[in-house]
């Protein structure tokens, strides 16, 4: 049972980070790859129906390790506390900004809202685990490095997968740039790892810069989110076997009977989120163009 929730969790950071990664990325990118406004909000209007759904994964895994690996949790949260209340700032900042650049006669607040609320996450998790895992400033640097680094990789390729004409046009080359910063920083960030994951996490990087290069934008998502799930299952490999120093996933766990109770709950509600997300990508799963995105409609976490 110990096992089995330490893979649930696991599953659920995973999940957070595949979403969550391009939605910073198109945060971070949309003024770079935008030249109006117009642009801008076809921009942010790819992540508009899915963004706020993607932050459940973060709730539902940090829920998780509290229920059932409470001292893991503890000790995490105690830890890092001040980069995860910075994590959480920079989330509420974009969520502000993008509920709120709609609805004012001057969105350039909110724009840089969102691309700040966007850069301190993609930053910050990466450090935090890197940080949980070596104990050391450099490594937490290069691990903020990564995941950051990462992110605008996997927005860019999702923004030429999601828009047309000239946006889609500017992603490509952002992708193809980011790509080719993305890999050195892997290299340095995962090789300490060792594991066959990590390395296969290096490759399909370097796979997506190629396909984006080729213009094979679904595929080159497929990579770059291929890569993040690789890394997310070379860190977690690491900390099966020390979740905390001194500590391990047995003394880190709640009681038997928490853990089946845990595992009823989970078996009831999560099949339910699964067809609940893939649903909402479904319906939204064309490209967005330009004369999709009148003014009126920018209430971008609403306009589902």
């Amino acid at each position: 049972m110990i096992d089995l929730w330490f893979v649930i969790i696991a599953f659920l950071w995973t999940g957070y980070f595949v979403l969550e990664g391009f939605d910073f990325g198109v945060g971070m990118l949309a003024p770079i790859v935008s030249r109006n406004a117009e642009e801008q909000r076809q921009s942010l209007q790819t992540i508009g129906p899915v963004w706020d759904g993607n932050e459940v994964w973060l709730i539902t895994a940090v829920g998780a390790m509290f229920a059932a690996f409470p001292a893991w949790y503890a000790g995490v949260f105690s830890a890092f506390y001040l980069p995860v209340t910075l994590v959480l700032v920079g989330l509420i900042v974009r969520g502000v900004g993008l509920e709120w650049r709609g609805k004012v006669a001057d969105p350039r607040w909110c724009d840089l809202g969102i691309v700040v609320g966007s850069a301190l996450p993609a930053f910050l998790w990466g450090a935090v685990f890197a940080d949980l895992l070596y104990d050391s400033l450099p490594a937490a640097l290069a691990g903020g490095a990564f995941t950051l680094a990462v992110c605008l990789l996997h927005g860019a390729v999702f923004l030429a997968l999601k828009t047309t004409g000239p946006v889609r046009r500017r992603a490509r080359v952002v992708a193809l740039a980011a790509g080719g910063v993305t890999i050195p920083v892997a290299v340095v960030a995962l090789s300490s790892l060792g594991s066959l994951p990590a390395l296969a996490a290096m490759a399909a990087l370097a796979a997506a810069t190629a396909l984006i290069w080729r213009r094979r934008e679904g595929w080159a998502f497929a990579a770059t989110a291929g890569a993040i799930v690789l890394t997310t299952l070379a860190v977690f490999m690491e900390l099966r076997l020390q979740p905390l120093p001194g500590l391990t996933l047995a003394e880190a766990a709640s009681g038997p009977y928490t853990l089946t109770m845990l595992s009823w709950i989970g078996l009831i509600a999560l099949p339910f989120v699964l067809v609940y997300q893939g649903w909402t990508y479904w319906v939204f799963r064309k490209r967005v163009r330009v004369e999709m995105t009148p003014p009126e409609s920018v209430q971008v976490a609403g306009s589902r």
